[in-house]
Formats: C-alpha cells, sequence, structure tokens
C-alpha cells in the first residue's frame, strides 16, 4: 500500500519509540508520507496539563528533519476515525487500538463504536508491553524492535530522557 498515513497521538514528548513507530510504518505498509498528528485538546486527557500544541509540533519538525516524508500537523478533532479521515492508513499504537474499541469514548454507545470503526482506513498496530490487542481482523501488525515497546512518553516525563527523540528539551 503507497499512501499518505496518520499517526495521532499527544507526543508529550515524542518518543524514540514514536519514530520506530514511524519508520515501521513506512517501511512495511509502503508509505510515502505520514503525518503525525496532534489534537489541540486530546480525547480523554482534556484535564490533563500538557506541553502547549504548538511547542509539541515544533519539536516534533526539529526532531525528524531527517525523515522529509514525516510530517507534524495540529488538529481539532479528538476520535481517531475523524482524524484519519481522508487517510490511506491510520497508525496506532496498541494502547490507542484499544482506546479505539472503547464504548467509552464514543459516549457509551455500541452503534456509535461500530459507526466510527466502519469509517476507519486499514490500520497498522504498534505492539506495546502488556497490552494484548483485540482480533477483529482490521489490523496489520507492525514489526518494531521490541526494545521500543516499553517506552513511554509518561517515562520520558519522569526522568526517562534517553528516550526522548531529537535529545533534551530545550530551554
Amino acid at each position: 500500500m503507497a499512501g499518505h498515513g496518520v499517526y495521532p497521538g499527544s507526543f508529550d514528548p515524542l518518543t524514540v519509540a514514536h519514530l520506530a513507530i514511524a519508520d515501521a510504518a513506512r517501511e512495511q505498509c509502503g508509505l510515502e508520507r505520514l503525518d503525525l498528528v496532534v489534537s489541540h485538546v486530546a480525547l480523554a486527557k482534556e484535564h490533563r496539563r500538557q506541553a502547549p500544541v504548538a511547542d509539541r509540533l515544533a519539536r516534533i519538525d526539529d526532531a525528524t528533519r531527517d525523515r522529509p516524508w514525516l510530517a507534524a500537523r495540529g488538529t481539532g478533532a479528538q476520535l481517531l476515525a475523524d482524524i484519519a479521515e481522508g487517510y490511506d492508513l491510520l497508525v496506532v499504537g496498541a494502547d490507542k487500538w484499544l482506546e479505539l474499541h472503547d464504548p467509552r469514548f464514543y459516549g457509551g454507545s455500541e452503534h456509535a463504536l461500530r459507526r466510527a470503526l466502519a469509517r476507519l482506513p486499514p490500520v497498522a498496530v504498534a505492539p506495546r508491553a502488556g497490552v494484548e490487542l483485540p482480533d477483529d481482523g482490521r489490523a496489520v501488525l507492525l514489526d518494531v524492535d521490541p526494545a521500543h515497546h516499553h517506552v513511554s512518553s509518561t517515562a520520558v516525563r519522569r526522568g526517562r530522557h534517553e528516550w526522548r527523540a531529537g535529545g533534551p528539551a530545550r530551554g
């Protein structure tokens, strides 16, 4: 599949695992371009303090200068189905794959969940330590080095700076 993919996330901050997932999606799915998309108000993180979106997008741009096929974008959309609209492939981590299948993110409605899943383009999922994927036949599992399965933005914020993409935070 060649085309244009979308990889939504908070990227607060961008990690080496995010980049490994992006590389795997490009290589394994034949993407010509991949957008890392940050929601202005992330679903289920509305009350969590985060770095400003503009700062996160700038950090992504800085850390991905050597990947001209990778771009940072912001969006007002929250649901992954809305963010993925118009793209050829949705790239997600295993934790986001679980959210895709959780009725809580659709106002508790199974019907709304099914409608959202039906709107999705093909999905490529990156494994994550300790997260079992639902088997609905829709997803392609990305082959990402197991060294990245434990990496998280939360751990970087708590001091695992070696997992931050592009080196230490500015300023």
